[in-house]
């Protein structure tokens, strides 16, 4: 009876677990590059509702450790663009523009001798949380509160090395509940204010909340963008059949470093992640 408990329950946790993980999933071809899209390096609040846009220093620092102790190429999207990448390439990339990403991310990438490509949105300092302009609900201030980067952090980060500058729009809206014109603002109006605050060339646009449609990718690439990322989990083969929907791999504040591991063989983690 014990031994046929004992099954029953080892079946339903290797169900659980191959579920969770998929671990059977194929590798994608390593010669693929893997975009990884992360939003701050922090310890999440106690009453935090963003867990998984948190991952902690000390995870971050496991998973940069175990890529560069699995020979990984770290590149800019403008390299990748480029397309003078070796195979095991990994960009890394950051959304919004949240300080932690000056204070704990920028000196490890340094540590490990890592890149990253920022999505800075443009007017980052005022406003209601960006998450409640998808859903209204999520508006409990937490965003609003989580300091931003300044311009004098952000110059520092591009004139290092160590960060590629790209565009997240001039007030990271919902793209889906604007007018062409309201678009074309946000779009192309954050590459010319980037460029000109910053001195640099702004090729990489990346889609708030990763929403889009035909009129938002061809609005990115009439304004100049060589090329934009999504929110889409998956890895993609190049040159990219589509260089304004690339999709990227979700790193979560709320998984482990096999977790990590797994998404980087197959683009994600779970059967339905």
């Amino acid at each position: 009876m014990i031994a046929w408990i004992a099954i029953a329950v080892g079946v339903g946790w290797g169900g659980w677990f191959s579920q969770r993980y998929a671990w059977w999933r194929p590798t994608v071809d390593w010669s693929h590059p893997r975009v990884l899209m992360y939003h701050m390096v922090s310890e999440s609040p106690p009453d935090g509702r963003y867990r998984g846009m948190r991952v902690s220093p000390q995870a971050f620092e496991r998973q940069l450790a175990w890529l560069a102790g699995n020979g990984f190429h770290f590149a800019t999207m403008a390299e990748v663009i480029a397309g003078d990448v070796p195979p095991r390439t990994v960009v890394i990339t950051f959304d919004d523009g949240y300080e932690d990403n000056y204070r704990a991310a920028f000196p490890l990438l340094r540590k490990y001798g890592a890149k990253a490509t920022l999505y800075l949105v443009a007017d980052r300092h005022e406003g209601s949380d960006w998450s409640a302009k998808k859903k209204s609900h999520h508006n409990s201030g937490e965003l609003t509160r989580e300091p931003k980067l300044t311009d004098a952090q952000v110059s520092e980060m591009i004139e290092s090395g160590v960060f590629e500058l790209g565009a997240h729009t001039l007030t990271h809206e919902n793209l889906s509940k604007l007018d062409a014109d309201g678009k074309h603002r946000e779009i192309a109006d954050s590459k010319t204010w980037l460029e000109s605050r910053f001195g640099v060339l702004v090729g990489s646009f990346a889609y708030p909340f990763g929403i889009r449609d035909q009129e938002d990718c061809e609005i990115v690439e009439s304004s100049g963008f060589t090329n934009a990322v999504t929110t889409d989990p998956g890895i993609d083969a190049v040159p990219y059949a589509d260089a304004f929907a690339i999709r990227r791999i979700k790193v979560s504040g709320k998984e482990n470093l096999f977790a990590f591991r797994i998404r980087m063989r197959c683009g994600r983690r779970g059967l339905f992640k």
